[in-house]
């Protein structure tokens, strides 16, 4: 009887696996916003930083800024 018990125990982890193979698929196939647009955030957020403008986000570093929110649309994201 431990053999047969073996068996079906054997025959429901594959399973439980596939389960848990398709969630970790689904959820990776929608990145975090953290991890996209790396490189035109920095770039939006050095020239914020470092701009001598009274507002930067209106003058000097509006298209950094628009770019960036063109990538995170580019991934689903609304900003």
């Amino acid at each position: 009887m431990s053999s047969a018990a073996a068996t079906s125990i054997s025959t429901g982890s594959p399973a439980a696996l596939n389960s848990s193979t398709s969630t970790s698929a689904e959820s990776s196939s929608k990145p975090k916003p953290c991890c996209v647009c790396k490189d035109e955030k920095a770039a939006r957020d050095d020239c914020m930083l470092f701009s001598r403008s009274d507002d930067p986000a209106q003058q000097e570093c509006r298209p950094l800024v628009e770019q960036y929110k063109s990538c995170m649309a580019g991934f689903g994201f609304k900003i």
